[in-house]
């Protein structure tokens, strides 16, 4: 059974990314009824918030967008920073979602700042201690439980990430709207851009909850 859910898991992540990759290549043609690009979006839903102490910055890559707390940057791609688009709206607000959710002490948000020295530190030695836990789980039966919990910390880290991602989502759609960048006509497109882009959360973090089960099953079947 769990091998149908993580293979189920796997063709649900490709139809996924591969939709969100059409959807932001269809919207990108779109132009934003705004006219403003990527950045000057980024910097006027800023203003509108009060917030004058974030950068923004241009970053290479396509989809690489992302809110840096600690260096206080909004980062976004090529692709968003210099375009009229209302792909590239949607994502410049969405990340500036971020950055209000940061300045209002948004309580998932500090949850999943909090998590990162954590999960960094999970992420970097779980793959070892997992595989060294089911090679010798004869011999140290302990430690695969240890990487399960190491591993536990990311999947709990996946899903804090969900409400986090859709709340910044709903930040940027209600302020693009009322800015006057989306229309009715519009909206429609840039929610649904949010929406293929929080559905690659929602399936990473059933993803790694499948993963964790998967071990756990393999750590009580060597009891």
């Amino acid at each position: 059974m769990i091998w149908f859910i993580m293979i189920a898991v796997m063709v649900l992540s490709f139809i996924v990314q591969q939709t969100l990759t059409s959807r932001f290549a269809k919207y990108s043609k779109v132009l934003s009824p705004g006219g403003m690009t990527g950045a000057e979006v980024a910097r006027k839903m800023l203003y509108d918030n009060g917030i004058t102490d974030v950068k923004i910055v241009s970053v290479p890559g396509n989809l690489t967008d992302h809110y840096n707390p600690q260096t206080k940057t909004v980062n976004l791609s090529e692709s968003v920073y210099g375009q009229r688009s209302i792909a590239a709206a949607a994502v410049a607000a969405h990340e500036c979602g971020h950055v209000v959710q940061h300045a209002k002490g948004y309580a998932p948000l500090r949850l999943r700042t909090a998590l990162v020295p954590v999960v960094s530190f999970a992420s970097k030695w779980v793959t070892w201690i997992l595989l060294a836990g089911v090679i010798f789980i004869n011999v140290f039966p302990n430690l695969i439980w240890i990487g399960i919990g190491l591993f536990a910390m990311t999947t709990l880290f996946s899903f804090v990430t969900l409400p986090v991602e859709i709340d910044a989502s709903r930040r940027a759609v209600q302020w693009l709207e009322a800015a006057g960048i989306t229309d009715y006509e519009t909206r429609p497109m840039a929610v649904d851009a949010l929406k293929w882009a929080a559905y690659t959360y929602v399936i990473s973090a059933i993803g790694s909850l499948a993963t964790l089960i998967y071990y756990i099953s393999i750590a009580n079947s060597r009891r």
